[in-house]
């Protein structure tokens, strides 16, 4: 889903919730993202990518859950 915010509104989110990774725009007008945190929080992560910010239109949230050591200080913006 681009054109309605997404990327920045996950930003926003993601950074409100303690966690690090990084959203990004692919082609075809998906979004990815690499989600780094505690549980609960990637939990609720993934129920707000669900439903994304006000006029998104989500048609589904494909999801793989891993473990491993973190590789992000941060949650940003990647181009």
């Amino acid at each position: 889903m681009q054109g309605v915010g997404f990327r920045f509104s996950t930003l926003h989110e993601a950074a409100a919730s303690g966690l690090t990774g990084w959203v990004r725009n692919v082609p075809g007008g998906a979004v990815e993202a690499v989600f780094e945190g505690e549980r609960n929080a990637l939990e609720r992560m993934l129920r707000w990518c669900e439903d994304g910010p006000p006029y998104a239109r989500v048609d589904r949230v494909d999801a793989t859950w891993s473990q491993g050591p973190r590789r992000y200080d941060r949650f940003r913006i990647q181009t």
